[in-house]
């Protein structure tokens, strides 16, 4: 089944590990289907979901769970993305097809930061070969993550990220956690120009080039300032009403009530994407075993949150703000549907 890459709201699911430091997939099903039902499709193994950590066999148990959990539920369109990206380009194809295999519909990429200075040598040339050889060999659509703060600093500029687009059909897309505004305007502003389009269609109809940026935070000035694809952001773990709430306001006909209704909602969801942000991995997965009682360490040699970084968390006025509202969007979500 060939499944669209839809606009929106997509979350990197954290991995969970019990006592024995093995997957719980009970908890990742329960969680996968809590963020799709409130309208946040899954992204595996990406940085939150510790694939650094994951061997191939826990990749592929956690891409069909995810795949399991949603068509569980009913949404059999809803697309899976998965983390393929490893240290060298023999790796990554693997990934990408087993990724395939298991169910994912879409894969995302990081470039490799362990020789940083030298794949950023000439103008990326490297960095672009990494990408479009894992693309061509992909069974299914890639998208590249720009995330300089793990990968050794390495930042995809506007020019090389076009360039990769322009050679690859089957890469569809990327996620930008750095913060750039800009690139997302002219990102946009290309992939989306009939010229872009027509010269250089992609090879899944269904997945035309989407930009989608990594912070939640800028949401509402990506859509309206640049027309972005929409966010893969940590955030929804905690708050997926919220955010898909902030992205349908992104999508109302603009008038100074409904911006200005986005921009309060926007603020509150920054602060969030802000404080939960500096928590990591760790002190999310804190705040989700005290909210739904999953397991909540990260999978050693990333420390744990300590006791009273996590009871700080949990008692931060913008979470309790932000998990309120969560909590009256659901009950309002309840109430349509009885």
């Amino acid at each position: 089944m060939t499944r669209a890459l839809l606009p929106g709201v997509y979350v990197p699911l954290p991995a969970f590990f019990n006592e024995k430091d093995e997957l719980d997939l009970e908890s990742y099903k329960k969680h996968a289907i809590f963020v799709a039902q409130g309208g946040a499709w899954p992204v595996v193994s990406g940085t939150m979901g510790e694939a650094i950590h994951l061997d191939h066999a826990e990749r592929v148990a956690l891409i069909r769970t995810a795949r399991e959990a949603l068509d569980s539920v009913g949404l059999v369109d809803g697309p899976v993305i998965a983390g393929a990206g490893a240290a060298s380009t023999r790796e990554s194809i693997q990934l990408a097809k087993e990724a395939a295999e298991a169910g994912a519909d879409f894969v995302i990429v990081i470039p490799p930061g362990y020789f940083a200075g030298v794949l950023t040598k000439n103008g990326g040339a490297p960095l672009k070969k990494y990408f479009v050889d894992i693309a061509e060999a992909s069974p299914v659509p890639l998208l590249m993550y720009n995330f300089p703060a793990v990968t050794g600093g390495i930042d995809l500029d506007t020019d090389l990220i076009e360039d990769i687009a322009r050679s690859s059909s089957n890469v569809a897309g990327i996620k930008l956690t750095c913060g750039g505004v800009g690139k997302i305007t002219r990102l946009t502003g290309l992939t989306k120009s009939k010229e872009f389009v027509d010269k250089y269609p992609r090879k899944q109809a269904s997945a035309p080039f989407s930009v989608f940026d990594g912070f939640v935070d800028m949401l509402l000035p990506s859509i309206l300032g640049a027309d972005g694809a929409g966010t893969i952001t940590g955030l929804a773990n905690i708050a997926p009403l919220t955010c898909s709430k902030l992205w349908a306001m992104c999508q109302a006909e603009p008038t100074s009530t409904t911006i200005a209704e986005a921009q309060k909602l926007q603020a509150l969801v920054s602060r969030a994407d802000w404080v939960t942000s500096k928590a990591g991995v760790a002190g999310t997965k804190y705040l989700l075993n005290h909210l739904f009682k999953y397991p909540g360490a990260p999978r050693l040699p990333l420390p744990p949150t300590t006791e009273e970084a996590g009871r700080a968390l949990v008692n931060d006025p913008t979470v309790i703000e932000i998990l309120a509202l969560e909590k009256k969007l659901a009950e309002e979500k309840k109430h349509a549907l009885e």
